[in-house]
């Protein structure tokens, strides 16, 4: 194995984890905002990195897209965004899908985190055998 080939390791391993970094922080906003009125739920998804023409191997997270599934529409006359009817707009977040795609997101960094460190590791037992 060759020193280039450590370094792509480390290099899709770092590009998988800041995309699942990313992907977390999509799935925190949604929880926070979960209760908001009219909040849409934020979803990205994977993309393959090409540069001058060829892939590369690594990921990044894509564009930003809104849900747009219905919102909830929630009775209650006292609320300040309430039609004449008693009802407004909730959001369309779903704690249960939100917390299984963070704990996803979550152990899929930790994998990439694990590949990143053994590529480190070896490069490193490859250079002290060099060393010798």
């Amino acid at each position: 194995m060759r020193m280039t080939d450590f370094t792509q390791s480390m290099a899709l391993s770092a590009s998988g984890m800041k995309a699942q970094a990313m992907r977390l922080r999509h799935s925190s906003e949604n929880i926070a905002n979960a209760d908001t009125p009219g909040y849409r739920r934020k979803m990205a998804a994977f993309e393959e990195v090409v540069e001058a023409g060829g892939r590369t191997g690594e990921v990044a997270l894509g564009p930003v897209r809104l849900d747009r599934t219905e919102l909830t529409r929630i009775y209650d006359p006292g609320h300040p965004m309430a039609d004449e009817n008693g009802y407004y707009d909730g959001s369309n977040v779903d704690l249960v899908v939100e917390i299984a795609d963070a704990r996803e997101a979550q152990r899929s960094y930790e994998a990439n985190l694990r590949m990143f460190d053994q590529a480190r590791q070896m490069s490193a037992s490859l250079l002290e055998l060099l060393r010798r």
